[in-house]
């Protein structure tokens, strides 16, 4: 039985591999070294995005300007919630979660490779009164979901930089 077990498990692995399937990597990225600046102490979105980048095998984080051939400025990261729907009795029914990044990219120079550009991701919660608790969690996931969300989107766009 182990023989055949074996053989499976190494067509499995064959199959998989000529499928195109990968795990998933962060982008390469083609400069060496970058500073995100302009966050918040200890903001969330920026230790997502150093780890992230730090995954790479081709970039690192920095602490100052002048060790970084390019500088992630965090123009603003701002998180909001608006009521969408009330019930007739006028108890909230629904509400939208915004999380909203706006940065841009320049070299260490000053050179823009990035203009001021802005990711806004909603999403939808449902209220019930009775599970409030259970809402706050649902809340912090949503809210989490969408900043690694903006992370992706944020990295690719890296990946697209060509210093030159």
């Amino acid at each position: 039985m182990t023989g055949r077990r074996a053989f499976v498990l190494a067509l499995a692995t064959a199959a998989l591999g000529a499928c195109g399937f990968e795990l998933k990597r962060p982008p390469a990225l083609r400069f060496k070294t970058i500073q995100l600046a302009g966050f918040p102490t200890r903001s969330p979105l920026a230790e997502e995005l150093k780890r992230n980048i730090d995954a790479s095998t081709t970039t690192q984080v920095v602490e100052a300007a002048k060790d970084a051939e390019v500088v992630l400025q965090a123009l603003s990261d701002e998180r909001q919630k608006s009521i969408v729907a009330v019930t007739a009795a006028n108890q909230v029914r629904e509400f939208e979660l915004r999380s909203r990044f706006r940065f841009s990219l320049r070299t260490a120079a000053g050179k823009e490779l990035i203009p001021p550009s802005e990711i806004l991701l909603k999403r939808d919660l449902t209220y019930t009164e009775s599970a409030a608790l259970a809402q706050e969690q649902e809340e912090a996931f949503l809210y989490r979901a969408m900043q690694s969300d903006i992370v992706s989107q944020v990295l690719r766009r890296l990946a697209s930089v060509q210093l030159l």
